[in-house]
């Protein structure tokens, strides 16, 4: 078997829930290999290319850009109980140093001006923490600070480096809980709601891997499969 790894929530302080996750698969799946973690994004660009890759977590930005060829869909991630997310659906907070505060709600909720503003962006690719917002505001890439991740998003803004942000809504549910920088800030909007990360396997993973996986995923409350429209 090739390598399995749930990088998208991977923080060190919920590794344990994230491996209690791949432990509870593993005990209905028998025969899969450890997980691996941390996964850095040169290593995870070579798992989304593989089609043997055991499991593994895309996002619907790298799904539009290619980049996860390799894979096949096996289940939608549930955003249930997650301030900002419902179903296989999330939000983005858009969040800065100060301005006022923003429930989400049917709609998105974008603030006047934040065209204008530098941000920082995990990655080009990502639609929780550009894509989307760029397409709900009509953004350019011109004052983008390429930070790598949500949580390096956070702390640019934090220290300065950039103004405002756009961070998917569990991603700002573990900042608010385990990221100092998250502190000093406040959310001043939502983007309109997406679909969210997807569990895959390779393209060249045995039909009954297949079926074993999802009928996990499902009877770990996550959702059936689906192919949204990434609007």
């Amino acid at each position: 078997m090739s390598a399995a790894a749930l990088p998208m929530y991977d923080w060190p302080e919920v590794r344990v829930e994230t491996l209690a996750f791949w432990q509870g698969i593993r005990a209905r799946v028998p025969g899969l290999p450890e997980l691996s973690h941390p996964v850095e994004m040169d290593d995870l660009l070579a798992i989304w290319r593989d089609r043997r890759t055991v499991m593994t977590e895309c996002c619907w930005g790298t799904v539009d850009l290619g980049m996860c060829t390799a894979q096949q869909i096996l289940a939608q991630r549930s955003y249930d109980g997650v301030h900002g997310g419902e179903g296989i659906y999330y939000r983005s907070a858009l969040i800065m140093r100060q301005g006022i505060s923003a429930q989400p709600g049917q709609r998105a909720v974008i603030p006047d001006g934040i065209q204008h503003l530098p941000w920082a962006a995990n990655q080009p690719d990502s639609r929780s923490g550009w894509l989307g917002i760029a397409e709900d505001a009509a953004l350019s890439a011109e004052r983008v600070l390429w930070t790598g991740a949500h949580r390096a998003s956070i702390r640019a803004v934090a220290e300065g480096q950039a103004d405002i942000a756009a961070i998917d809504c569990l991603s700002w549910q573990l900042a608010q809980a385990y990221e100092p920088a998250a502190q000093g800030l406040v959310v001043v909007g939502w983007t309109a709601p997406r679909p969210g990360i997807f569990f895959t396997t390779g393209l060249d993973s045995p039909p009954d891997l297949v079926a074993a996986l999802r009928a996990a995923l499902l009877a770990m409350g996550q959702y059936p499969a689906e192919e949204p429209a990434h609007a």
